[in-house]
This record gives C-alpha cells, sequence and structure tokens, in this order.
C-alpha cells in the first residue's frame, strides 16, 4: 500500500436547537408535520460544539489535545479510537507515536481545517504517512484542496494492514504517523498554522483464513436515483456533527464558502449511491463555475472513497458519484482505492462543499442542494473477527451490543430519527406513536440540556 495517493487535484475547491413542544398539540398533528418537527429537533446548532470562531470546522467535542512533536524521539502517543486535536506548522513535519501489535490492522486519519478566510494553493493539502521503527514507508495518502483553491476540511488517511499479501509492517512495536502539508511552497499556499482532527481506529483480524482474492465482478451500472419529494436536512459542520441520512431525497440549502457534513449508515453487503443536485440560483445573474460543488465520499475511518464536482452557470446542474460495489471486507484485496476503501460497514461521511467563486458571479446567498440516496443490495452478516474493534461500534450501522451507532458526534436521538424517517414499511398510526415518543425524549433531553 506504499505510494497509494488520494484523488491528484480533486475538483474541490445551523441549524436550531430544539424547544420542547407540548404533547397534546403534537398529538394533533399529521405524521408530515410530526416527521418535520423531529428533523427540526435534531438539526445540528448554530455553533456546534467543539466549533471555534476561527474555523467554520466543529471538532470532536471529546477530541483530546495532542502536540505534534518535531522528532519521532519525542511523539506522543495516539490511543486507538480516541480523537485528538492538534496542530499543524505552515513548514515542516508534526509525528505521533501508535504502539501497535502483530494481530490488528490499524488506521489513522489526519482532517486539516485551514483557518477561515486563509489562502491555499490547488496542489496543497495534507499528507499522512505511517512508518515503523526503521523509517520504512507502511502507507501514504495525500489529500490536495485541488481547482479552485479554495479552503475547507481535507482528510488523508494512513494503515498498517496485517495481510497474506504483505509482509512489511507486520511486526509489532512502535510506529511513527507523520503529518505534513502537501505542498507548503506552492504559489497561493497559506503561511498560518493549519488545526487538526486526527483519529485511529483498530481492527482485528478474523478467525477463519484471509485470503487474498479481490471481489468477483459486481454489477458496475449506475442505478437511477431517488425519486420523490426531498426532506429537509441540515448538514453538519464537522464529521463528528455529520447530519444522519437514509435513502431517499434529502435538501440543504449551501452558501459559498461553506462545507456541510452528512452521513450514511452503509451495513454490510449494501451498496451506496449518491446523485448530488445544485438548484437554479433564483436570479438573473450569469456566468460560470467550473468547481462550484464539490462531493467527497469518506469510509468510516476518514478514507477517500469517490468524489465529484459540479459545474454551475446559474441553473440546476446534477452529478452522481460512480458507482460503487456492495460493502465487503474482500473489497480490501482491490487493486483500485474505490473498490478497497469500501472494505466495511459503519457510517460512510458525504462531505459537500461550495467554492466561493459562486459568489462572485450569483451573490453570496444559499444554493439549494438535494442528495438523493440509495442504498441498494441485501445486509449481510459481518467478518467473523477474531476480537473487538477499537471503538467497539465503529463497523456498524447499529452500535452493536454498546447502542446505536451515531457516526461518533450525532445523538442517540438521531440515530432514532434515522430508523423512523427510513422505516416506509411501518403503518401511520404506529409512525405517529413512534415519533411522538422519540419527539418528546429528544426535546426533554435537550430541554433539560438547555436548563444546565
Amino acid at each position: 500500500m506504499g505510494g497509494r495517493h488520494g484523488t491528484a487535484l480533486r475538483a474541490t475547491a445551523r441549524g436550531r436547537r430544539g424547544v420542547a413542544g407540548r404533547p397534546v398539540l403534537a398529538a394533533a398533528l399529521g405524521l408530515g408535520t410530526v416527521l418535520t418537527a423531529l428533523t427540526a429537533l435534531t438539526a445540528q446548532p448554530a455553533r456546534a460544539a467543539g466549533q471555534d470562531t476561527t474555523h467554520d470546522y466543529a471538532f470532536a467535542a471529546d477530541a483530546r489535545r495532542i502536540e505534534g512533536a518535531g522528532s519521532t524521539a519525542d511523539a506522543g502517543r495516539l490511543e486507538p479510537g480516541r480523537t485528538y486535536r492538534s496542530t499543524l506548522p505552515p513548514d515542516g513535519k508534526v509525528y505521533y507515536r501508535l504502539d501497535l501489535d502483530d494481530t490488528s490492522t490499524a488506521y489513522v486519519s489526519a482532517t486539516a481545517v485551514p483557518p477561515t478566510g486563509s489562502g491555499v494553493s490547488v496542489a496543497d493539502g495534507v499528507k499522512v504517512t505511517l512508518e515503523d521503527s526503521d523509517g520504512r514507508s507502511c502507507d501514504v495518502d495525500t489529500a490536495p484542496f485541488g481547482a479552485p483553491a479554495s479552503p475547507h476540511p481535507v482528510a488523508a488517511w494512513a494503515m498498517r494492514e496485517i495481510s497474506p499479501r504483505r509482509s512489511l509492517c507486520a511486526e509489532a512495536g512502535t510506529y511513527y504517523v507523520t503529518v505534513e502539508r502537501a505542498s507548503p511552497d506552492a504559489r497561493g499556499a497559506s503561511p498560518d498554522p493549519w488545526e487538526l482532527e486526527i483519529g485511529t481506529v483498530s481492527e482485528p483480524g478474523t478467525t477463519t483464513p484471509d485470503g487474498t482474492a479481490a471481489p468477483e465482478a459486481w454489477d458496475s451500472a449506475t442505478p437511477a436515483p431517488v425519486q420523490g419529494t426531498a426532506q429537509r436536512r441540515a448538514g453538519g459542520a464537522g464529521f463528528a456533527q455529520a447530519a444522519p441520512l437514509g435513502e431517499g431525497v434529502w435538501r440543504d440549502d449551501i452558501r459559498p464558502g461553506q462545507t456541510l457534513f452528512y452521513e450514511v449508515p452503509v451495513d454490510w453487503g449494501r451498496r451506496l449511491h449518491v446523485t448530488a443536485e445544485l438548484g437554479s440560483s433564483g436570479t438573473d445573474a450569469t456566468g460560470y463555475v467550473a468547481s462550484a460543488l464539490t462531493l467527497d465520499l469518506y469510509n468510516p475511518v476518514r478514507g477517500l472513497v469517490e468524489d465529484l464536482s459540479v459545474g454551475y452557470d446559474g441553473g440546476q446542474k446534477s452529478k452522481a458519484l460512480k458507482p460503487l460495489p456492495p460493502v465487503a471486507y474482500e473489497n480490501r484485496h482491490a487493486s483500485g482505492q474505490q473498490v478497497s476503501a469500501v472494505r466495511f460497514a459503519g457510517s460512510y461521511y458525504l462531505v459537500a462543499h461550495l467554492s466561493p467563486e459562486v459568489a462572485e458571479d450569483f451573490g453570496d446567498g444559499p444554493v439549494p442542494l438535494t442528495l438523493r440516496v440509495r442504498l441498494g443490495g441485501a445486509a449481510q452478516d459481518r467478518p467473523d473477527y477474531a476480537g473487538g474493534t477499537v471503538p467497539s461500534d465503529v463497523f456498524t450501522v447499529d452500535g452493536g451490543p454498546g447502542g446505536p451507532a451515531t457516526g461518533g458526534g450525532g445523538t442517540a436521538g438521531d440515530a432514532t430519527l434515522y430508523r423512523v424517517l427510513a422505516a416506509g414499511g411501518i403503518g401511520t398510526g404506529s409512525a405517529l406513536v413512534v415519533g411522538l415518543g422519540v419527539w418528546t425524549a429528544v426535546a426533554r433531553r435537550r430541554g433539560a440540556a438547555l436548563s444546565e
């Protein structure tokens, strides 16, 4: 896996706090109104926890501060399953340490967040390298900002993989994570330090011998986009605040320069297909922005799976992500990243960014954004893991024995809401009862939080 890179020069570059309602009033509402109220109750707050005034990104509220060292000798230790916040200087590298066994595959990701309003270059971005104690590279990944050079969060990942195909980096011992700018000397590169959000995940081996065969041929035809009336869902401001989406049509508004995060739980055996649409501007302005909207799809450990860009001339535009295979453990043996990255179930993240250049031609008002999400295939059993993952619910869609999965920063109420909205087969009366219960529970919880 050494030398694996993210898509080169990718075409890249709110909500309300719930208020407790009266149950008697809720009982008089129709199902559609209840579901609309549920969506509003679980929308992201305007200034989410972990978000500061110098960054539009909402960092994980439980992220621990760790300083990146200038040498491996002083590298601080990263613990599997934890999230950290650190700082990346404008030049030079920062080092962190991982203590690994000889049975588990380890993943580490770094999300780079330039300050709001800072300049970036097309070639610049974040680079993550994982090395053993002898300085041999286990894996490397680079995530550039790409055109049109707009500052926004980008994430790169690296892994120490235990596999019959690989003998390098298979020993137990100390490993080092290096994070650096992809091209700090590029023209237009920001001289400002960047904030980092770093995450680590540990995946055990399987009880049966792991083969090396990639999955057989799968249907790569592009399915028709999901049809139907769009439901409002406000995107989050970071991975930890990603708004949950199920299969369906989802509507939001995105402003020039803004980045919105969504998560889609995808089980083993299921296939994810997404179409992104920009609505018409509603103005008489003319112009064209080549890479107005970028949509990145990340896997549960923030590894880039696929991306797209949409040009915009003020009229409605649409584009779909390339077809993906069903989620399967064996996908990791495929040679292409688009397939190998779809190697586990869990929360897949959609990250939408609208270029600031849109404001130059069409004003700084929001542009309608529609996401059409389709989940195909049938759910399958998870691999026969020989132990537990860290964190325990990272590769599940229901949280496993620990409770509902929430994508790290969501709430149990959000996960419950997702199941209510996705339960197309339940009767109206049952959905109303469930919806009222969730509404009441969420309102009480958030009302109590507000009163503290």
